[in-house]
Protein backbone atom coordinates (compact mmCIF):
# COMPACT_ATOMS: atom_id res chain seq x y z
CA UNK A 1 0.00 0.00 0.00
CA UNK A 2 1.76 3.10 -1.30
CA UNK A 3 1.50 5.81 1.44
CA UNK A 4 1.17 9.68 0.03
CA UNK A 5 3.91 11.86 -0.71
CA UNK A 6 3.95 14.95 2.32
CA UNK A 7 3.68 17.75 0.40
CA UNK A 8 5.07 20.56 2.38
CA UNK A 9 1.96 23.27 1.25
CA UNK A 10 3.00 26.21 2.96
CA UNK A 11 4.35 25.20 6.15
CA UNK A 12 7.78 27.63 7.14
CA UNK A 13 8.53 24.66 9.99
CA UNK A 14 11.91 23.54 8.27
CA UNK A 15 12.28 21.35 11.49
CA UNK A 16 8.70 19.53 10.70
CA UNK A 17 9.20 19.36 7.36
CA UNK A 18 12.34 17.38 7.43
CA UNK A 19 11.23 15.19 10.02
CA UNK A 20 7.90 14.75 8.28
CA UNK A 21 10.05 13.74 5.00
CA UNK A 22 12.50 11.17 6.69
CA UNK A 23 9.52 9.68 8.44
CA UNK A 24 7.82 9.09 4.82
CA UNK A 25 10.95 7.61 3.56
CA UNK A 26 11.69 5.21 6.13
CA UNK A 27 7.84 3.58 5.70
CA UNK A 28 8.85 3.74 2.36
CA UNK A 29 11.88 1.59 2.87
CA UNK A 30 9.72 -0.58 5.24
CA UNK A 31 7.43 -1.15 2.51
CA UNK A 32 9.40 -1.64 -0.21
CA UNK A 33 11.13 -4.52 1.26
CA UNK A 34 8.74 -6.31 3.42
CA UNK A 35 7.03 -7.12 0.32
CA UNK A 36 9.78 -8.93 -0.96
CA UNK A 37 10.77 -12.95 -0.46
CA UNK A 38 13.41 -13.69 1.72
CA UNK A 39 15.46 -15.07 -1.43
CA UNK A 40 14.44 -11.69 -3.23
CA UNK A 41 16.18 -9.56 0.14
CA UNK A 42 19.37 -11.25 -0.02
CA UNK A 43 19.91 -11.53 -3.83
CA UNK A 44 20.83 -8.48 -6.11
CA UNK A 45 18.87 -7.27 -9.32
CA UNK A 46 21.41 -5.21 -10.08
CA UNK A 47 25.10 -5.21 -11.81
CA UNK A 48 26.41 -3.21 -8.75
CA UNK A 49 25.56 -6.38 -6.79
CA UNK A 50 23.84 -4.61 -3.93
CA UNK A 51 20.45 -6.51 -2.15
CA UNK A 52 17.31 -4.60 -0.73
CA UNK A 53 18.86 -5.95 2.99
CA UNK A 54 22.13 -4.59 2.30
CA UNK A 55 20.88 -1.06 1.73
CA UNK A 56 18.49 -1.46 4.68
CA UNK A 57 21.30 -1.73 6.97
CA UNK A 58 23.56 1.21 5.32
CA UNK A 59 20.32 3.31 5.81
CA UNK A 60 20.50 2.10 9.39
CA UNK A 61 24.33 2.86 9.65
CA UNK A 62 24.34 6.03 7.63
CA UNK A 63 21.66 7.77 9.89
CA UNK A 64 23.28 6.85 13.22
CA UNK A 65 26.71 7.95 11.87
CA UNK A 66 25.34 11.43 10.79
CA UNK A 67 23.34 12.06 13.91
CA UNK A 68 25.02 10.44 16.61
CA UNK A 69 28.64 10.13 15.50
CA UNK A 70 28.92 13.31 13.74
CA UNK A 71 25.76 15.38 15.08
CA UNK A 72 25.97 14.63 18.65
CA UNK A 73 30.12 13.14 18.52
CA UNK A 74 29.09 10.19 20.59
CA UNK A 75 31.43 7.46 20.30
CA UNK A 76 29.79 4.78 18.23
CA UNK A 77 30.99 1.08 17.91
CA UNK A 78 31.75 0.37 13.68
CA UNK A 79 30.35 3.58 12.49
CA UNK A 80 31.14 2.46 8.85
CA UNK A 81 29.35 -0.89 10.16
CA UNK A 82 27.84 -1.49 7.23
CA UNK A 83 31.29 -1.78 5.11
CA UNK A 84 33.79 0.29 3.89
CA UNK A 85 33.35 -0.81 0.14
CA UNK A 86 30.50 -2.70 -0.25
CA UNK A 87 27.49 -3.17 2.18
CA UNK A 88 27.55 -6.28 3.92
CA UNK A 89 24.54 -8.63 5.78
CA UNK A 90 25.57 -11.70 8.00
CA UNK A 91 23.18 -14.73 7.05
CA UNK A 92 21.77 -14.31 10.94
CA UNK A 93 20.56 -10.92 10.81
CA UNK A 94 16.88 -10.60 9.40
CA UNK A 95 14.81 -8.01 7.68
CA UNK A 96 12.47 -7.15 10.86
CA UNK A 97 15.59 -6.76 12.84
CA UNK A 98 16.92 -4.50 10.13
CA UNK A 99 13.55 -2.51 9.92
CA UNK A 100 13.78 -2.29 13.44
CA UNK A 101 16.79 -0.69 13.93
CA UNK A 102 16.05 1.77 11.21
CA UNK A 103 12.98 3.08 13.03
CA UNK A 104 14.41 3.17 16.49
CA UNK A 105 17.24 5.01 14.82
CA UNK A 106 14.63 7.53 13.10
CA UNK A 107 13.16 7.98 16.75
CA UNK A 108 16.71 8.56 18.20
CA UNK A 109 16.90 11.28 15.29
CA UNK A 110 13.76 12.78 16.06
CA UNK A 111 14.90 13.18 19.63
CA UNK A 112 17.97 14.97 18.52
CA UNK A 113 16.26 16.88 16.14
CA UNK A 114 13.81 18.22 18.25
CA UNK A 115 16.67 19.15 20.56
CA UNK A 116 18.27 21.35 19.03
CA UNK A 117 18.60 24.12 17.03
CA UNK A 118 19.16 23.28 13.07
CA UNK A 119 21.58 25.96 12.81
CA UNK A 120 24.11 24.36 15.39
CA UNK A 121 27.36 22.79 14.54
CA UNK A 122 27.88 19.40 14.79
CA UNK A 123 30.33 18.34 17.78
CA UNK A 124 34.04 17.80 17.66
CA UNK A 125 35.40 14.55 18.14
CA UNK A 126 33.28 12.04 17.02
CA UNK A 127 33.09 12.05 13.27
CA UNK A 128 34.75 15.61 13.17
CA UNK A 129 37.74 16.73 14.30
CA UNK A 130 38.38 19.89 12.95
CA UNK A 131 36.28 23.04 13.97
CA UNK A 132 36.03 24.37 10.35
CA UNK A 133 34.97 21.23 8.79
CA UNK A 134 31.62 20.69 11.23
CA UNK A 135 28.37 21.16 9.53
CA UNK A 136 24.73 22.44 10.67
CA UNK A 137 22.40 20.16 11.82
CA UNK A 138 20.16 21.35 8.98
CA UNK A 139 22.95 20.53 6.39
CA UNK A 140 22.79 17.18 7.96
CA UNK A 141 19.23 17.22 7.74
CA UNK A 142 19.49 17.85 4.19
CA UNK A 143 22.25 15.29 3.43
CA UNK A 144 20.22 12.70 5.25
CA UNK A 145 17.01 13.54 3.29
CA UNK A 146 18.39 13.09 0.02
CA UNK A 147 20.40 10.00 1.12
CA UNK A 148 17.20 8.50 1.81
CA UNK A 149 15.18 9.77 -1.33
CA UNK A 150 18.29 8.37 -3.43
CA UNK A 151 18.35 4.67 -2.01
CA UNK A 152 14.00 4.79 -2.10
CA UNK A 153 14.20 5.36 -5.86
CA UNK A 154 16.51 2.53 -5.97
CA UNK A 155 14.27 0.26 -4.09
CA UNK A 156 11.61 1.47 -6.16
CA UNK A 157 13.80 -0.17 -9.22
CA UNK A 158 14.06 -3.25 -7.35
CA UNK A 159 10.49 -3.72 -6.84
CA UNK A 160 9.74 -3.33 -10.31
CA UNK A 161 12.31 -6.04 -11.57
CA UNK A 162 11.60 -8.28 -8.75
CA UNK A 163 7.61 -8.65 -8.62
CA UNK A 164 6.28 -5.95 -11.01
CA UNK A 165 5.46 -3.18 -8.52
CA UNK A 166 6.21 0.32 -9.02
CA UNK A 167 6.37 3.37 -6.90
CA UNK A 168 4.78 6.82 -7.25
Amino acid sequence: MSRPFPEPGSSTDVRGLFLRYLDFYRRTVDQKVRGLSEAQLRSSLLPSGWTPLELVKHLVFMERRWFVWGYLGESVDSPWGDGETRWHVDEVETVDALLEALHVGGDRTRRIVEAADLSSSAALGGRFTVDGERPSLAWILFHVLQEYARHVGHLDIVRELADGETGE
